[in-house]
């Protein structure tokens, strides 16, 4: 089996080598990419592999990063992947593709680390700071609906509570206050802390990773490798809610930070995929940033930043929804959780009217 994974990273990174040796894309270049976006939005991919692949040989300004920003419908991947490839630009010594051998001793050290740390979760208790909103779809521009403080029990066992503890600024009191998140409507995620890393990294999941370049997360050198699970084996559920409830099961296909020092994960990207056509809700997008938390005397590594976001077909037109949720004050399971001092963290709207 460890034979079989080494050779198909050793094949899967000699093409993106071969692919690094392509001209990096120019200032004009980009900025003609990004301007045919208005006419031909489904080249936003083509431009985003091609900042990935390629590089860039220009410097990134505030003024490129608001061009971006306008002619990409404000798309998250996008001006990430245009970021990225300014620091290889800028640091090509410390961000230059490792060799296959490492490629492999990542990708293999990676998943006996975080398989292990799923079995050595403590009980705990975490407080999520959400705020949901919405847009037209493709425009990118969001207005905010309404804004969450939710506690959150997790048990090592893998079982996860939700607790509504105040909506808008307003205290949930009492029996109010045991709403679950789901109860109060809109958009709603779990299984941040475990469960997605554990179906992507799970032998039984025969996860294909193939990988793709370096780059730098809160200071940490990492590996970048994508990935897929097929519908039959990640058993992701996806629900929607329109005038009745939808639930479909869909696969996962994504984008995984590993450390390279201590081999963990710090960031994931994942699209569902296998979404039937007829499906009310045709795309799901989620990215998780990891970073360690103290929680009683052990150190774990654990959400801080989740975004979650879904296109929605209703009443003939085509919505984004959007949560941003932070992870605060992990503590010991049975320490209670309360809803002060979040509002310094709300971002205002993007947008003067709701869609």
């Amino acid at each position: 089996m460890k034979k079989a994974l080494i050779a198909f990273v050793l094949l899967a990174f000699a093409s993106v080598l071969a692919a690094g040796q392509e001209k990096p894309l120019s200032q004009q270049e980009y900025v003609r990419m990004l301007y045919r976006l208005d006419k031909a939005p489904a080249e936003k991919a083509d431009l985003i592999d091609a900042l990935r692949r390629r590089g860039i040989d220009f410097v990134v300004t505030d003024g490129l990063r608001s061009l971006t920003r306008t002619k990409g419908k404000n798309d998250a991947e996008l001006r990430s992947a245009l970021d990225e490839a300014g620091r290889r630009r800028d640091n090509p010594e410390a961000l230059k593709p490792p060799t296959a051998a490492e490629a492999a001793e990542v990708l293999q050290k990676a998943r006996q680390n975080t398989l292990d740390a799923a079995t050595e979760m403590p009980d705990f208790v975490v407080k999520q700071l959400i705020q949901r909103s919405a847009a037209y779809a493709g425009t990118g521009t969001f207005r905010n609906l309404d804004r969450l403080v939710v506690g959150v029990s997790y048990r090592a066992s893998g079982e996860e509570e939700y607790r509504v503890l105040s909506l808008n600024g307003v205290i949930q009191e009492n029996a109010e206050a045991k709403r679950s998140y789901e109860q109060t409507g809109g958009t709603s995620s779990t299984g941040e802390f475990v469960t997605m890393l554990t179906t992507v990294f799970k032998p039984e999941s025969r996860t294909e990773f193939t990988p793709v370049y370096t780059d730098t997360i809160r200071g940490r050198r990492a590996m970048m490798f994508d990935f897929e699970v097929p519908v039959e084996l990640a058993q992701q559920r996806l629900g929607c809610k329109t005038l009745i409830d939808h639930s479909t099961v869909t696969g996962m296909r994504g984008r995984v930070w590993i450390d390279r020092e201590f081999y963990r994960v710090l960031r994931i990207e994942s699209d569902a995929t296998g979404i039937p056509e007829s499906f009310p809700c045709p795309a799901a997008k989620r990215t998780i940033d990891y970073d360690w938390a103290e929680i009683g005397d052990g150190r774990y590594l654990l959400p801080m930043l989740s975004n979650v976001t879904i296109k929605v077909r209703d009443g003939g037109k085509t919505f984004e929804t959007r949560n941003v949720i932070r992870f605060r004050e992990y503590q010991k399971f049975g320490t209670e959780v309360k809803a002060v001092g979040e509002d310094e963290e709300y971002i205002p709207d993007e947008q003067p009217e709701k869609p």
